[in-house]
Order: structure tokens, then sequence, then C-alpha cells
């Protein structure tokens, strides 16, 4: 519970700062000096950010859409990008 509250900030973010933030977490995993408690927590926090990040993906795919030409290359609509 005390770490959905920690995370509660991350709804509020664009991809971009989620996607920063993300990137400072696997850099300071990588770098290893992190203590194990503290590792734990921003592994967490970097699932929340990738989570976060997907949801806001999926929101942008299902809005683009192709646009559909005649056979004399005039626009005649929009259909979806990839129709699943």
């Amino acid at each position: 519970m005390a770490e959905q509250q920690a995370n509660e900030d991350i709804k509020a973010m664009t991809f971009e700062q989620a996607l920063e933030a993300l990137e400072r977490i696997v850099d300071d995993l990588e770098r290893g000096d992190v203590p194990l408690d503290q590792s734990i927590r921003i592994y967490e926090r970097g699932e929340a950010l990738k989570a976060h990040c997907d949801r806001l993906l999926k929101a942008a795919e299902d809005k683009v859409e192709k646009i559909r030409l005649s056979r004399d290359g005039k626009p005649a609509g929009v259909e979806p990008l990839d129709p699943d």
C-alpha cells in the first residue's frame, strides 16, 4: 500500500517524463552501488513506470489512423493503422 502511494505521481507523468525516470532507475541499478532494500524499491517503481509507459503507448496506438486513398489517389477516409 505504501509503495502504491509512493508511485501516485506516475499517473500524472507524460510518456517522456516516465521514460526519463525509468532510464534513471536502470542507470542506478546497472551501476550496482545502490543498497539492496533501495534497489528493490526503485525496481518496483521502475515496473510501475514501465506499465504507465505501456498504457500511454497503447492509447497513442489506438489513436493512430491510416488514411485510405481511393483508386485515383484521393483521400477516402481513415482506418486503423494496424487492424488486428
